[in-house]
């Protein structure tokens, strides 16, 4: 391997190394600041926000059988059924 591609593996490696530094520091600072309850429903904010952006261009199939999986999920509250409920109404409606 060139001297270039090492120092593109450091820098890449540095990099990457920095961003979780940063982002330990940001954590402790929004931690202690009043934006913490961001930290609490964070999550499931990540968790909703891709389902929603998954579910942009999709059929009206699959928007249903996320609302049934959405059901499921808020009668429940079992991520086991949820699932299952929601492979189950998707299969059933292909």
């Amino acid at each position: 391997m060139s001297f270039s591609h090492w120092m593109l593996i450091l820098v890449l490696a540095l990099a990457a190394f920095a961003i979780r530094v940063l982002g330990l520091i940001a954590g402790d600072a929004i931690r202690s600041s009043r934006f913490a309850w961001v930290l609490d429903d964070l999550p499931g904010l990540i968790i909703v926000s891709l389902v929603a952006s998954s579910l942009a261009g999709e059929t009206i199939g699959t928007w249903l059988a996320a609302a049934i999986a959405l059901l499921i999920a808020h009668v429940t509250r079992s991520v086991i059924l949820t699932m299952c409920a929601g492979v189950a109404a998707y299969g059933g409606m292909v």
